[in-house]
């Protein structure tokens, strides 16, 4: 019987081989001045902005080059280019972002983020993202929910994978050093600096420590612990998020995550589609959302902004339809785009067409069955804007690994906007930091050492738990205990059922050695636990709805509650505690004050 490795504080350790207490492993040693864990467009932004700096980063990652989340994020991003729209600027983007988020975002974060925006979009296309453009060659936009104005740029329904594509494309063009299908289990931390990481690689089997000055998470989130998400099920396991944890650092409003309203139905295509995103491009084009009775219910819910109100806000009216007996016998609702044009549709939603007729359904005739699905997750590590500091030395965080840009609930087409934005404020400054260099210390040394046995006895386990198994049952638990819909007893036997999966990892099944999936879902497994505690507890903290965190026993918003919840790693375990949040600068507070409201009915 064998019980998952224990999660321990940080460390480090170089050689060959290391000689443990009873044992000795063998073991790579990889030198590196800047480590950047994730290859997704925010690792991607650091690493580029660290090389023209002259700095020569090592860019880590768990699939294959260009294979990251980013190119699942479909429907466009942000920046107040006011190529359609002359009125939109900088601030208003900013004020429809700390809206959106109910006004506990850093405004600090939101600011720099909307305010770098305009330049980094004129960057990608010079990159050769390849941005669609309007007839007189400016870069078009489209709007998305709850943005006054159309600011969202998009390369049809595949604007993340076009940015993925010119961001490596300009990387490879700087020669930056990349390894593919590398995971980090562990970083190597005292506490107060971080010294470098430990992981293996997942083709050979091999256990890797990376000794690095300065470590870079860009990991992603943590929306895929739901069991119906619109990630890949081996991606967005909150793992980048508690490896910042244990290594000294705070998560903060991980409470929040975002419920798309339109995810694919698993009873109308399958176990593979289940809960997979369509995105909002669709509703931004002038997609209708109708119930099994025909009604267009948005009228119901929000007749000014209707099915581009904010994403909460269309995700509860969706489960409030289902719940009285007016949805699909799926548990979804209808979306249409079929009163468009034909070719219009192909032209905008290619992705969307080519998909669905796949699965015989022509979106130009016949509507789409959708529900609510785990999209994002607003919470992460706690870090300054600026910088992309932790306070821990040494340790940076950016991306969906990261709280504070979105707040309560994300803007859609912020998540690209975020990663380039201060992805490249991150790596200018941590450019800025890189000096000689220092000898691994000793603790790291023996800390790595340590974290490579823990995960040789976690390939012999041999008990009866699959992880695969306990990980659908962590999904389950954090979708009927911690999802649109939330109350304290809810809540709390949610924390008892993780107590209870964290004890049948005790008993775990591991078969297939270093290289198999099952050695992958019970690292993943690790870190999954530890973010569903955190998330839970977080949530049974905030006594409010706000945003994407709706209490039905707290159901207003408590002015009191503007503050946001931030979670330590404890001697005994996970503690909370709370932080009053900064009033934006006042020239985003003019905007905000001025009121300015997305006119949806542009698009009828």
């Amino acid at each position: 019987m064998t019980q998952l490795p224990p999660r321990e504080e940080g460390g480090t350790t170089t050689g060959p081989q290391a000689s443990g207490d009873d044992q000795s492993v063998e073991y790579e040693t990889v030198r590196t001045p800047v480590l950047v864990v994730g290859a997704g467009a925010a690792g991607a932004r650091v690493a580029i902005e660290l090389a023209e700096a002259g700095v020569e980063p090592l860019v880590i990652g768990k699939r294959d080059h260009g294979d990251a989340h980013t190119t699942w994020a479909a429907g466009g991003i942000n920046a107040a280019l006011g190529s359609l729209d002359p009125a939109d600027d900088w601030t208003i983007h900013a004020a429809d972002t700390l809206d959106e988020g109910h006004f506990i975002n850093d405004p600090t974060a939101v600011e720099l983020t909307t305010r770098e925006m305009p330049d980094r979009i004129h960057e990608l296309d010079e990159w050769g993202m390849g941005l669609d453009r309007t007839e007189d060659g400016r870069i078009n936009q489209r709007y998305f929910g709850a943005q006054s104005f159309r600011r969202t740029c998009f390369v049809g329904d595949r604007t993340g994978e076009a940015m993925l594509d010119a961001l490596v494309s300009k990387a490879q063009e700087l020669s930056i050093p990349y390894r593919e299908n590398v995971m980090v289990t562990r970083l190597l931390s005292d506490g107060g600096a971080v010294h470098g990481a430990a992981g293996y690689d997942m083709e050979t089997g091999e256990f890797v420590l990376f000794e690095a000055d300065h470590v870079v998470l860009a990991a992603g989130g943590y929306s895929a612990l739901y069991n119906r998400h619109s990630s890949r099920d081996d991606e967005n396991n909150g793992d980048g998020a508690v490896l910042a944890l244990e290594a000294g650092a705070s998560l903060m409003d991980v409470e929040f995550v975002q419920f798309h309203p339109t995810g694919m139905v698993e009873g109308r295509y399958g176990d593979d589609w289940a809960g997979r995103l369509v995105t909002e491009a669709v509703r931004g084009e002038g997609g209708r959302l109708y119930n099994a009775d025909g009604e267009r219910f948005m009228e119901r819910y929000s007749p000014d902004q209707m099915e581009l109100d904010a994403r909460d806000v269309v995700a509860r009216a969706i489960a409030q339809e289902v719940r009285e007996g007016r949805g699909t016998e799926n548990g979804g609702v209808y979306l249409d785009i079929s009163h468009r044009e034909d070719e219009y549709v192909k032209d905008r939603l290619p992705r969307m067409h080519e998909r669905f007729a796949e699965l015989g359904v022509d979106i130009t005739e016949e509507p789409m069955e959708v529900a609510p699905t785990a999209h994002y997750s607003m919470g992460g590590v706690d870090i300054d804007f600026e910088t992309g500091e932790t306070g821990v030395e040494g340790l940076y965080a950016v991306g969906e690994t990261v709280a504070g840009v979105h707040g309560a609930n994300r803007l859609g087409g912020n998540s690209l906007a975020e990663t380039v934005a201060i992805g490249k404020l991150v790596g200018e400054h941590v450019a800025a930091q890189v000096g000689d260099g220092t000898e691994l210390p000793d603790t790291a040394r023996a800390l790595a050492e340590r974290e490579f046995r823990s995960l040789a006895g976690l390939e012999a386990a041999d008990g009866t738990d699959r992880p695969r198994e306990l990980l659908d049952d962590l999904g389950d638990v954090l979708w009927e205990h911690a999802g649109i819909l939330r109350d304290a007893e809810m809540l709390r036997e949610g924390l008892d059922a993780v107590a209870s999966i964290r004890e049948r990892t005790e008993d775990l099944r591991v078969e297939g050695g270093l290289t198999g999936r099952d050695f992958e879902f019970a690292v993943d497994l690790s870190f999954s636990l530890t973010l569903a505690e955190a998330l839970l507890r977080s949530a049974l903290e905030r006594e409010e709805s706000r945003g994407a965190h709706y209490r039905t026993d707290y159901p207003e918003v408590d002015p009191s509650w503007r503050r946001n919840v931030l979670v330590d790693a404890g001697d005994t375990g996970l503690e909370l505690r709370t932080r009053g949040v900064p009033e934006p600068s006042e020239q985003v507070q003019e905007a905000i004050e001025a009121g300015y409201e997305l006119d949806y009915h542009h698009l009828e």
